[in-house]
């Protein structure tokens, strides 16, 4: 089962955004929906068929003045499958990513430093394709969350992860669109001090329900199994119903 939320993406691709920040708690969504954004900019035009951006991405690309389904270079990273209780945890994780999309392109590590490498990366990538690369970050906030009751290492990944995400903005020309997710608020202030273009979308009214199911979807797309939900407890439909909004409901992302 698949509720469709491509037009939340048209919408992202129509917004105009160049860095897009989304928070949301666990088990949401987030990973897949980064994950539909990367099929969406490699191209994978196979995997949409049926869904809403299947319908408009021929209108939205001659909007864009660009050739529909084009694929674009994609530099993923997913914080979240990573224990980082260690003081090189961190560093590794950065560096194996980086190792991987290094040696998609064959291109040598000639830096040191994961920011470093991060910007060679870029540039390239860039030199390759001739195409400025989206740059998806999932669950940003883990290597924080995971150390918070360990001070002295709390703050390495700190100062670790702010070189590494100011990347997005020093080199803001060769990127073509970011997109971070994370369970905590970002602050300006402290790990994102250097990239103040990052749009929050999080609270925005026009996204409430880019990730996880509306009551209304649930209703329309899950019929059949809430049926069987309340088949196997002896229930009726309406009292599936409201167990499920009982256990599950409460969630609300607007301002």
């Amino acid at each position: 089962m698949y509720v469709d939320k491509t037009h939340y993406l048209a919408k992202l691709m129509e917004g105009g955004f160049k860095s897009v920040f989304l928070s949301r708690p666990h088990r949401f969504g987030k990973s897949l929906f980064t994950y539909t954004l990367q099929a969406y900019f490699e191209g994978k035009r196979e995997l949409f068929d049926g869904l809403y951006i299947a319908q408009v991405e021929e209108e939205l690309a001659r909007r864009q003045g660009r050739e529909p389904w084009g694929a674009i270079p994609v530099l993923r990273f997913d914080l979240n499958a990573k224990n980082y209780s260690t003081q090189e945890a961190l560093r590794e994780r950065l560096e194996s990513k980086l190792s991987t999309l290094e040696a998609v392109y064959g291109i040598v590590d000639v830096a040191s430093e994961p920011e470093e490498r991060f910007i060679h990366l870029i540039h390239a990538v860039y030199a390759q394709t001739r195409k400025k690369v989206v740059v998806l970050i999932d669950e940003y906030d883990k290597p924080l969350l995971e150390t918070f009751d360990n001070e002295e290492l709390n703050q390495k990944n700190r100062i670790l992860l702010k070189s590494f995400y100011e990347v997005l903005k020093k080199e803001e020309e060769y990127i073509h669109f970011a997109f971070l997710t994370g369970i905590t608020k970002f602050s300006k202030v402290v790990l994102f001090s250097g990239l103040n273009n990052l749009v929050d979308i999080t609270l925005a009214d026009d996204y409430s329900a880019i990730c996880g199911f509306t009551e209304e979807e649930l209703t329309s797309h899950f019929a059949a199994q809430i049926e069987k939900l309340a088949t196997k407890y002896q229930q009726s439909v309406e009292e599936a119903h409201a167990m499920l909004k009982k256990n599950y409901d409460g969630y609300r992302f607007s301002a």
